[in-house]
């Protein structure tokens, strides 16, 4: 089983995710139905996404906090939309002590309604405004139809929430914090995302206006890998965020709210990752580089580790994150394959001719096209001198990084669709190849129910200008009335 091949993409894109992310031991499923165990290997993925995006976040000038994960059930109730969208996913605890709770506590599904119970504390004037607070946790959602990282029961997350003084500077920041999660796809997982905002029908409950980063996979399905909402005054209203203005009137603050989960995780598998195993781009791999020895007999063992080891301790002084694989019990080609599946980007191998030559071989996990093409069949192999390592492997990091994106871009740009005017060849397309589908919309939610009844495709977005088609749709696909609206259709996870 170990060294057994996976189910490819092409065979069974779901059952290839499935084995892939047990197989490189990123996670499993818990003994709890719907809750996963994510494993170091997996957990070390999203520990580097929180510590970039948490930098991310101070830079724009937000806080941590930590808020209860238990809310009161009447909390949730006082904002009707908020409650309706999230009531068949809720967790209650009704008991607790042994006794009956006076109240049943809901354990968070999101936090508004906690948060802004507490921002209506610390606020008083409009000098206490902007409150820009994030918080790293984990919520629960009552998930039906469960996939690792994708969907669970339980997941991690962060979540902003920030309160303002005028809708002006809620829209600003709603909009930024857009900005820093599509920075933050494209530079850390190399993934080309489309901004835009979402139809009435999709959006956050209680919210005036949801906003998106929308990334598509490898099997042209979309994943929603971020949203950034404008909530306006609706918490504001109901929980009593007020302030003395600077006219001296009392006013309800505006809020935002914006959150990515530990299905990111899930988005980077499914755009970068082959029929070998995972594929992660190196800002993200918890291993950038593996170094193999490679020997026959104790003399040549001797003379290759204690060069190995100089070597490790090179890259590991200069901040790399690598590790060296000495295991006696396995071949140096059935190490090749283990660190392949768990995707690390780049393995350096030392074998005694090595060492004599004060060279390594780094055999990248991709083909990179800046470098020389492999002959058919072969691996990519690139042969550097030993004093030059350090500065090699951050080049290539470089490479496979950008190379990633790259093809990413690529793969959406070929199977997005644009200048479809006849509903009959959307659902064939839809049906059969699938991908991003531009269309005109007339506005109207009864259009967006028929195509998603009919297709399970929905609107994804509603397309920031620069994604939008160089001639704009000008007739519904649905109807053939006046569109109001390009839009993105497509099937999701």
């Amino acid at each position: 089983m170990a060294d057994e091949k996976l189910t490819t993409r092409a065979q069974d894109f779901s059952a290839w995710y499935n084995e892939l992310v047990e197989r490189a031991q990123l996670a499993e499923h818990s003994p709890v139905r719907g809750c996963m165990v994510i494993r170091p290997n997996g957990y070390g993925i999203w520990e580097l996404i929180q510590q970039n995006l948490d930098k991310m976040f101070k830079e724009t000038g937000h806080e941590n906090a930590y808020f209860p994960l238990l809310i009161p059930e009447s909390f949730l109730k006082k904002e009707a939309a908020h409650v309706e969208g999230f009531a068949p996913e809720l967790a209650v605890v009704t008991h607790g002590g042994g006794k009956e709770l006076e109240e049943p506590l809901v354990i968070r599904p999101t936090s508004e309604t906690m948060i802004y119970t507490m921002f209506a504390k610390w606020v008083q004037g409009y000098r206490d405004l902007p409150i820009l607070m994030n918080q790293w946790a984990n919520v629960m959602r009552w998930e039906m139809r469960t996939r690792l990282f994708l969907r669970t029961t339980e997941f991690l997350w962060q979540e902003g929430h920030t309160a303002h003084e005028t809708e002006a500077e809620a829209e600003e920041e709603t909009l930024k914090m857009l900005g820093v999660y599509r920075s933050f796809a494209e530079d850390f997982m190399a993934t080309p995302v489309i901004t835009g905002r979402k139809t009435d029908s999709e959006r956050f409950a209680g919210a005036l206006r949801t906003y998106c980063i929308e990334a598509m996979m490898q099997d042209n399905k979309a994943l929603q890998a971020g949203t950034s909402h404008n909530l306006g005054q609706n918490f504001s209203k109901v929980f009593n965020l007020e302030f003395q203005g600077r006219d001296g009137s009392m006013q309800y603050a505006w809020n935002t709210s914006w959150g990515v989960s530990t299905r990111l995780i899930g988005s980077l598998i499914m755009v970068h990752s082959d029929d070998t195993g995972l594929v992660l781009p190196p800002r993200l791999a918890p291993t950038v580089a593996v170094i193999v020895p490679i020997y026959k007999t104790d003399e040549e063992k001797s003379i290759v580790l204690e060069t190995a080891d100089r070597l490790f301790k090179d890259l590991k002084s200069k901040g790399f994150r690598v590790k060296m694989d000495t295991r006696d019990n396995m071949s140096p080609g059935a190490k090749y394959y283990e660190w392949e599946l768990k995707g690390v980007p780049m393995r350096i191998e030392i074998g005694p001719k090595d060492v004599a030559n004060s060279t390594v071989v780094i055999a990248p996990r991709i083909t990179l096209d800046t470098r020389e093409e492999p002959k058919p069949g072969k691996k990519q192999k690139l042969f550097i001198a030993m004093d030059a390592l350090c500065d090699a492997v951050e080049d290539i990091a470089g490479e496979i990084q950008s190379q990633l994106l790259k093809n990413a871009t690529a793969r959406r740009e070929s199977n997005s669709i644009r200048g479809i005017t006849d509903y009959e060849q959307m659902k064939e397309i839809l049906s059969r190849d699938g991908g991003f589908v531009y269309a005109g919309w007339n506005g109207d939610p009864a259009s967006e129910a028929k195509v998603k009844e009919e297709t399970r495709a929905t609107i994804r977005c509603i397309p920031d200008a620069e994604f939008r088609s160089t001639t704009a749709p000008t007739k519904c696909i649905v109807t053939g009335e006046a569109a109001k609206y390009e839009v993105i259709w497509s099937k999701a996870y």
